[in-house]
């Protein structure tokens, strides 16, 4: 064997070892339970929304469902033309004993169209706890008890949430399904093991009015494209606790055809290289079926080369299994033949988070500087 084909082999042992450190991480994740908590406090849910997508309505509903004793559902949009106010009107009318408001507000605060949103939301909140959550994150009817229980221990500053990805993505949704369940979820894992958690995930956020407001409120990470990353970041800097969740919520896959697919994933990669610049660089490790191609194609299929492949994957599909059994689905060994596939696409996409700043968010453009920060352009 040359110098490349062994380094590819060391990268595909490095990359396997990886992969068996985050089954381990799966499957404490799994053995994990959370104490019962006494208490349920009066809970703001706050919904910044732009457009409407097909599965829309189910996911919002999913939240006016929730079972939880008192609960406000704030509604927000930036145009009072956008096709997200009728499905809220929808729910409104079906949900007539809820707290549901719809807020239609066009000023933006914030460079984040998120964030500018949800400013325009808070204004509205009524109660001191706070939950934050994407438009397009379904949940079960537990699910408000349950991210709000941890926020109940004085210790425990802010939790958030891992998320799984529905059922409904097909063709190229498959390999987006891939790269949240066997890709993000354990990643995460990884990343949340050690003393304490110092980030957050946009899935779910919940917090205290005056958690917010002594890390400057939603206005100090507004110019950030990783606003809930951020948040967590701060809150953990002046020594706060942040806690990840048991539950985990359900996100919608959205891949209409490649481009949207690459460049949906596109805006991720940039936003992980600006935000963990080091972590997202090693991250290339973790890419093993596309290590295990070179040193195959380096040293002529040599034994070394074969069997640092056939252990990787195996590694892979334990960890498919796993985190499927973690997620509440099935394995199924077709989607598991894909994770080669699925790793030369991620490949392609972390070498291309090096090559510009530009990140596309529905139709605005926008750049990115070196700290995370959004420009407009």
């Amino acid at each position: 064997m040359n110098v490349l084909s062994a380094t590819a082999v060391a990268a595909v042992l490095v990359s396997t070892a990886y992969w068996l450190y985050a089954l381990g991480c799966i499957a404490r994740f799994r053995r994990r339970s959370e104490a019962p908590v006494a208490g349920a406090p009066p809970v703001t849910i706050l919904k910044p929304l732009c457009g409407a997508h097909p599965g829309l309505y189910d996911a919002l509903r999913s939240f006016c469902a929730q079972d939880y004793s008192d609960f406000q559902l704030v509604f927000g949009v930036q145009d009072a033309a956008d096709p997200a106010v009728e499905v809220v009107q929808r729910l409104m009318d079906e949900f007539r004993d809820r707290n549901l408001k719809l807020v239609v507000n066009e000023r933006n605060a914030s460079v984040n169209p998120k964030v500018a949103n949800l400013i325009n939301l808070y204004e509205s909140a009524e109660h001191d706890v706070l939950v934050v959550a994407d438009a397009d994150i379904r949940v079960e009817p537990d699910y408000l008890r349950s991210v709000v229980a941890p926020l109940m221990r004085p210790d425990v500053d802010l939790v958030t949430c891992l998320y799984r990805a529905g059922d409904e993505g097909r063709g190229w949704g498959t390999l987006a399904r891939l790269f949240i369940d066997d890709w993000f979820f354990p990643s995460a894992l990884v990343s949340a093991t050690g003393a304490r958690l110092r980030h957050a995930f946009g899935a779910t956020l919940v917090f205290r009015r005056s958690t917010l407001d002594a890390v400057g409120g939603l206005a100090s990470v507004g110019a950030y494209l990783a606003d809930d990353y951020v948040l967590g970041e701060r809150i953990a800097a002046r020594g706060g606790t942040v806690v990840l969740s048991r539950y985990v919520v359900e996100t919608r896959v959205v891949a209409s055809g490649f481009a949207a697919l690459f460049f949906h994933e596109l805006r991720w990669s940039r936003t992980m290289r600006a935000v963990r610049p080091v972590g997202y660089f090693l991250a290339a490790i973790t890419y093993g079926f596309g290590w295990a191609a070179l040193a195959l194609v380096a040293s002529g299929f040599a034994w070394p080369a074969v069997a640092a492949t056939a252990l990787h994957g195996a590694a892979r599909a334990a960890v498919h299994r796993a985190a499927r059994r973690a997620l509440g689905g099935r394995s199924r060994a077709r989607l598991a033949w894909l994770l080669p596939a699925r790793d030369a696409l991620s490949i392609v996409l972390w070498a291309a988070a090096f090559t510009g700043r530009t990140v596309w968010w529905g139709r605005r453009r926008f750049s990115i500087d070196l700290s995370g920060r959004l420009e407009r352009r």
